[in-house]
């Protein structure tokens, strides 16, 4: 056995209900993170989320400049490429990902659009 392995680290789930009623306790202190495409995010988003894209070229270079310390919500359309993005936060160091079961298609809070500025 290897003392100095480091433990595999993982990641938590929470559905669209538990995101909506952490946001309206937590506000700003936490990090919502829309991995889909920016045409996607563009029709319609959790608001306050920022959207970097997960096949993008520079997906991992933008998480690089994020507080690795600070609680994320990760999402998509369906929760599939937001499981992917969450494995990936926590491979590089990321202490609290929570991957958003279902994403878009189960949210029922507020969406934002950018044609709504």
């Amino acid at each position: 056995m290897n003392l100095f392995a480091r433990a595999q680290e993982s990641y938590s789930t929470v559905d669209c209900g538990e995101l909506e009623q952490i946001i309206a306790q937590e506000g700003s202190n936490i990090g919502l993170i829309d991995v889909r495409t920016e045409g996607e995010h563009a029709g319609g988003h959790i608001p306050n989320s920022e959207n970097i894209n997960l096949m993008g070229p520079s997906f991992v270079s933008k998480l690089e400049f994020l507080d690795k310390d600070k609680t994320y919500y990760v999402y998509c359309a369906s929760g599939n490429r937001s499981r992917t993005a969450c494995s990936q936060m926590v491979n590089m160091g990321f202490k609290n990902v929570n991957n958003v079961q279902m994403g878009m298609m189960g949210w029922s809070g507020e969406i934002e659009s950018l044609s709504d500025f």
